[in-house]
Formats: structure tokens, sequence, C-alpha cells
């Protein structure tokens, strides 16, 4: 039996298209749709089939795409008539059917679309437009949702919001981890380049991190706050728009912020491992890079609402904390520093890539 591989867009980096991969690598003989293709490298030697967006300017603003994704998604055509379908949907993708087939169809969700139901997590939905799109949008969305065979969720957290935003149950995969590929480059510092290197050696010998995108919604201001309160340096990895806002944060504060502007793979993993601690405060669906930080032996700290605090649980190297009172997490962040303790490869063994694709064709042999 072959099968599809349906997912929103293709991006350079993200962690769903890493999800996709595993996926992709699971099923070798499936082809991938998608709405476009911003990463054609990404899946050499595999057919990836983008939809008559991809030739239209509406490919560079997924905002002025919205409206026509839906329709798009239940018109797809398919190269070769598959057996099953899969998609790897945040958005809409789990609306895909292909004209004149009539196969089951499964849905790994990496969230219900949160600019659609959960505005208050993403800033992208709280605009009156997409307000008023959002309200037309949500009965679409559950209907489609009610043509899925069997969901999958990245998350318990995302398991809650599908039962509440579809009235569909779901079963609990969590994403997978290049756990092996992240013990190599923490173990081998010749992984890095020589200007990574003297970057490394740059920072300060203890020192709070923060690692993402440079937007508010990551919380990266909690970050500089939280490193204040414990009266302890900061680097900020990563770029985006939100750069001036977080530099003058920093100066208010009178705290030493270091930016490390779009890491390698290999620096950030050894930012991870020579970080006092790793703060990850958003409210996230689960959050990859909090067990990536613990895969390269960092203590970590993640906000306690929210799907991160799954990744973390078997790990005593760290914690979930609720952010709203500062001087009580700076509290907590202080008692796991002092307790010493460094991440086991049990810890984050589970979420294996290998262990990810062994549940996830169990997953599909079940239900196709």
């Amino acid at each position: 039996m072959v099968g599809a591989l349906i997912h929103e867009w293709v991006e350079l980096r993200g962690g769903s298209e890493r999800v996709l991969e595993a996926i992709a690598d699971a099923y070798p003989d499936a082809d991938i749709y998608c709405l476009w293709n911003d990463a054609p490298g990404r899946f050499p030697g595999r057919r990836v089939h983008e939809s008559w967006l991809a030739r239209t300017p509406l490919s560079r603003s997924k905002v002025a795409a919205l409206p026509f994704m839906p329709m798009t998604w239940r018109r797809l055509r398919p190269a070769e008539q598959p057996d099953w379908i899969l998609a790897s949907s945040h958005l809409f993708a789990h609306h895909a059917q292909f004209v004149g087939a009539d196969v089951p169809k499964l849905a790994y969700v990496h969230t219900p679309a949160r600019y659609i139901w959960t505005p208050e997590h993403d800033p992208r939905g709280r605009s009156p437009l997409m307000r008023a799109a959002s309200t037309l949008l949500k009965p679409i969305d559950r209907s489609r949702a009610q043509d899925v065979n069997a969901f999958a969720a990245n998350s318990a957290f995302v398991r809650d919001r599908i039962r509440t935003y579809w009235d569909r149950d779901a079963d609990v995969i969590h994403p997978p981890i290049d756990v092996e590929r992240i013990r190599e480059v923490a173990a081998r510092r010749e992984l890095l380049s020589d200007t990574d290197a003297e970057t490394l050696a740059s920072l300060p010998d203890e020192f709070v991190l923060g690692a993402s995108r440079f937007v508010p919604y990551k919380g990266l201001d909690t970050v500089l706050r939280l490193a204040a309160k414990l009266d302890l340096p900061v680097v900020l990895a990563g770029g985006g728009s939100d750069e001036a806002r977080l530099r003058a944060i920093a100066a208010d504060l009178r705290i030493d912020a270091r930016f490390v502007h779009d890491p390698s793979d290999e620096l950030l993993v050894a930012l991870f491992g020579e970080a006092t601690v790793y703060v990850f405060p958003p409210i996230e669906d689960f959050g990859m890079m909090p067990v990536e930080a613990l895969a390269a032996g960092g203590r970590v700290v993640v906000n306690a609402e929210g799907g991160a605090r799954e990744g973390i649980a078997k790990s005593d190297a760290a914690c979930a904390i609720h952010f709203g009172d500062l001087d009580a997490a700076a509290d907590q962040v202080r008692a796991l520093i002092e307790q010493g303790a460094r991440p086991r490869e049990s810890d984050v063994d589970w979420l294996s890539r290998e262990r990810f694709q062994e549940r996830i064709r169990d997953w599909v042999g079940v239900n196709v």
C-alpha cells in the first residue's frame, strides 16, 4: 500500500518540517503534497507536489492565502492514486481530499490553527480582520475534521484542544528528537566552525539561555527578567523583528545580555550544553527545543502551561514553572541549579526519531 503525505507548506527550518522528514523517511514511497515548497532541496529524490498557490504572489503571504486554503485542499489531484492519506497539519492540511478518491485519511496534528482557535496564544489571530475570518472558518474547520478517520496529536495538550474544538479524540504521539545527532555534536566540539568556537569562547562562564525566533509571543523578555532576578548574564540566540525591544529591556534591567544571531545547529547544541539553564517561556503545543537541550546535556526550565512540560517530565535536570510570579520562579530555578543534576540518556531516549517512526507506523497500520 502506498500513501500520500500532506503538509501545509515546506520551509527551510521548522519543527513541523522535522516531523514531516521523520514521517517521510518512514514511508519512502509516499509522495508529498503541499501548498508551496520554499525548500526545494529538503527532500532529495522525493516527488513534492505544489498547489496552484505556489505559482501566485499569495505564496509569499500566509495571511493573504488563508481564505483560499480550505478550497485548495479539497481539490487535490494525485500524481498516482494513493491507498491512504496522512496529513501533517497545523492549519488546514487535514482538510485535504483528492478528487475522485475515497481513501482513509489520517491526520498528525501539531495544533488546531492557533490564530483561529486560540488567538490569545498567537498574535497573528488578534487583528479585527483575522477575528472576522475566524468566525467563518471555525465551522468549516470543525466540519472538515469529521472527515478524518483517525487523529494523532503531538501532545496531550493538543489532544485536549482537538477534543474541545473538533469534538474528536486523538492518540498522543510526541514529536521526534534527533537524539543521537545532538549527542554526537555535543560530544565533539571540533564540529564547531572557527567562528562558532570564537563566539562560544566569548560568552560568560555562567549564563541563562533563551533561544527562539525574536518575536513577542516567544517570551524572550521573560528570559531577560528572570536572568535579572537570578543576577546572571543572559544569552539570546536567534533572530527576528523583536530584537530592538529586547535590547531596550536588557538596558533598562542593566544586565549583561549577549545576542547570538541565527546560530548554526552545532553552535545551538553547544549553547544548550554550556548554559547554566535554558529557559523556554512560551505556551507551546509541544516544544522540541527543550528536549533538544536535555539531549545536549543542559538544564531546562519550561512554562508549566502548555505541552512543553510533557517532553521534560522524566528529567530531574528540568522543571516546569509558572512565570506569572518571577520571584517564585527565580527561587525554583535557583533550586534546580543548586541541585546540580544533569540529564540522563533515559530522559530523552523515549522521544528519539526511531521510536517516533515506530509509533507512527503502528498507528497508521491500525487505522488504514
